[in-house]
């Protein structure tokens, strides 16, 4: 008899085992994440013009939708780009063994040990009217003055997408790392072309890290702040400066709470919409 009674209170202390485990994490998240994020959004629905007056202005003005339509624009080509750039570097390391693998992968991981700080103001030197990439375009003839390179969408671009490139390439990389070489030769022995292979065989088989990755940058580059703050200015505003203004200019909650919970509402969308269409766990990791 007593057996059995243990083995039944043995899931019951498990349990209680893991919750003191899990109790003081999930108390500090709640308390400085959850309770301050619920404070923030319940600002939204306390105008005194009524409890969406704050939305309804959000979708009546003007500068409101053009930062939106900027937003996104920069955030499709930013991922666009990515994936562009991340393609023949995620390949090359899937073919690579060894030492020339490990100085490759160091060369994609390195950024993540610098702060994205420090590489923005390296950037603002590098891409300003007297830097090295101005000089070296007048030097060469390529141009005849200084190109505008800062303070604009080309900027934020650069910025941005040296940020967000290796978010693309290690989900690409696992994708083609754990294609079976055989299916590859195969298509060639059966009279496939490159271009046949490519599309019929190789493409669909990196289709998961593809979206995964592609996801994984385009909801990052919605909510970036600090890169196009500081390399586009006021003139390439993302949703994000936007709301800081909100804050720190016009001192009006309301409004950034409303615009924050409208950036959560379509990540949250998406995330979803990207779920249903690819598991999450192929996306990200490829299996």
């Amino acid at each position: 008899m007593p057996e059995p009674r243990a083995r039944a209170a043995l899931p019951s202390r498990r349990h209680v085992e893991t919750a003191c485990l899990l109790g003081p994490a999930l108390i500090v998240l709640a308390l400085l994440f959850v309770v301050p994020l619920a404070r923030l959004f319940s600002l939204a629905f306390t105008d005194p013009a009524g409890p969406f007056a704050t939305f309804g202005v959000l979708a009546e003005s003007a500068v409101y939708r053009q930062v939106m339509w900027n937003t996104f624009v920069v955030a499709i080509v930013v991922t666009a780009l990515c994936t562009l750039l991340a393609w023949p570097v995620a390949y090359v390391l899937s073919r690579l063994d060894g030492v020339w693998f490990g100085l490759a992968l160091y060369g994609v991981l390195f950024p993540f040990w610098i702060s994205v700080l420090v590489r923005t103001f390296s950037w603002m030197l590098l891409l300003e009217r007297n830097g090295p990439i101005n000089r070296l375009l007048m030097a060469t003839g390529i141009t005849d003055s200084p190109l505008a390179l800062l303070f604009n969408n080309v900027g934020v671009l650069v910025g941005m997408i040296h940020i967000l490139l290796p978010y693309m390439i290690l989900p690409l990389y696992g994708a083609m790392v754990r294609i079976d070489r055989r299916l590859l030769l195969a298509s060639d022995g059966l009279g496939a072309s490159l271009v046949d292979t490519f599309r019929r065989i190789y493409l669909p088989l990196c289709l998961p890290g593809l979206a995964g990755g592609a996801t994984f940058v385009f909801l990052l580059s919605l909510g970036f702040f600090i890169t196009p703050a500081l390399l586009g200015g006021s003139n390439a505003i993302t949703l994000s400066m936007l709301i800081a203004s909100f804050v720190n200019d016009r001192l009006a909650w309301s409004l950034a709470a409303a615009g924050s919970l409208a950036l959560l509402a379509i990540v949250l969308v998406l995330m979803a919409l990207a779920a249903r269409l690819l598991p999450i766990e192929r996306g990200l990791f490829a299996r």
